[in-house]
Parts: C-alpha cells; sequence; structure tokens
C-alpha cells in the first residue's frame, strides 16, 4: 500500500491514543475474573507500550502527533511509566464520547489537518492501517476501524463532530451500528477500514499471545 509521507509544510494529523494507567483492579475489569487484578494491570501495560511503539514508529512515516490521552494516573505516573518525551493529556471527566469530542478539540484547536483516535487494547493495528485511515480522510469526513465485538478500534476525522459521540451506548455491541446511523443523519460521508480484535475478553487473548510470539 503506498503510504502518505510526512512534509515540513503540511500540518500533521493528532494521532490520540487512549489509555488508563494500569492500576490494578482499576483496568481491564473485563479480565479480572480470568487474570486477577495485577494480571489484567500487566496485560494493559504490556499493550499500552505495544500500540505505544506501534504508533510512535508509523510517525516516522506518516504525518502523524502522537499524544497519550490517559485516564486513571498523574502526569508523573504516566512519564515514569511511559516517558517524557511523550505528550500526554489527561482525558477529564464524563462519559468516552465526552472524553473524545474534548480530546478531538483540543487536538484541532492545535490546528491539526485532522485527528485520529485509537485505544490501546488493539495490538493488531499497524502502519498500514493508520495509513488506510489517512487515506480514506481524503475522501470522506470519517474513517472508522470496525471492531469484531460491535465496536470501533479508530475512528478518524477532519472536523470536529460532537453528534458521532452522543446517545451512544459505549461498552456495548451497538457502539459501531450507533456511530454509522449518527454520520448517516448528519450527512456525514464514511469510509470503514478493515476489521481488527480488541483484547477485552478471556477469548481475545489467544489473538494476543500471537502477536507478542510474532504470529499473525
Amino acid at each position: 500500500m503506498a503510504q502518505p509521507q510526512a512534509s515540513a509544510e503540511e500540518r500533521p494529523f493528532g494521532l490520540l491514543i487512549f489509555t488508563r494507567y494500569p492500576e490494578p483492579g482499576r483496568t481491564k475489569t473485563r479480565l479480572i475474573p480470568h487474570l486477577g487484578p495485577e494480571g489484567a494491570a500487566t496485560l494493559q501495560r504490556q499493550m499500552t507500550e505495544h500500540v505505544l511503539a506501534q504508533v510512535t514508529a508509523a510517525a516516522q512515516r506518516l504525518p502523524l502527533a502522537v499524544e497519550v490521552h490517559f485516564a486513571g494516573g498523574s502526569l508523573a505516573q504516566m512519564q515514569g511509566w511511559l516517558g517524557s518525551a511523550v505528550t500526554y493529556c489527561a482525558q477529564g471527566s464524563g462519559s468516552l464520547g465526552d472524553r473524545l469530542i474534548a480530546a478531538f478539540g483540543q487536538s484541532f484547536d492545535l490546528g491539526r489537518s485532522g485527528a485520529i483516535a485509537i485505544g490501546s487494547d488493539c495490538p493488531a493495528l499497524g502502519t498500514d492501517h493508520l495509513a488506510a485511515a489517512l487515506q480514506a480522510l481524503e475522501r470522506v469526513d470519517v474513517a472508522i476501524g470496525p471492531a469484531t465485538d460491535g465496536g470501533y478500534y479508530l475512528i478518524g476525522l477532519r472536523q470536529l463532530e460532537m453528534a458521532l459521540f452522543k446517545d451512544i451506548d459505549w461498552g456495548t455491541d451497538r457502539v459501531l451500528k450507533q456511530t454509522l446511523a449518527i454520520a448517516r443523519a448528519q450527512g456525514l460521508t464514511v469510509e470503514q477500514l478493515t476489521p481488527l480484535t480488541d483484547i477485552d475478553y478471556p477469548a481475545d487473548l489467544p489473538q494476543w499471545e500471537r502477536i507478542v510470539s510474532g504470529g499473525v
């Protein structure tokens, strides 16, 4: 796949990584019955580090400015974990939709050409998927990466579309369907990317194990 290359003249897209500080008992809660609080927190830490490494590498080839939007910890804790070279933003309060609106708004206030939000629980996400999102956003208003659980692992916008994040049943298998319906109602054009799997449930763990062992 031909990939957009960054140039000195163009404004980059914001790449907003949504993650949570890996405090035991407060993260990956759906996996706590299977892994225990410490195990679930370890998985959160490992997946965030993996995704950050993936997108940092992608940003060397694509016009992306990486930002880590965090919850559940302090700036000092995040810097102690992921280093001080990363741009950090606290997610703030409210629903996931409220926090996405705030994050996209902050990115556009910085003069970005557009912005792409991802989570830290889709370790299969790589440079090709981000390049596909950038290319889609040359043609459409919204790029969205469907997750196999009925949500999405990526959403990209050329401008803030607050309606996409309102009246959504977050954390359910209706998220993608509701988002697409709102986009249609708003007259927005949408391109869907390759579906990928979020690591949220015990049945998803073999995919993570394949990725870290170098498999597909």
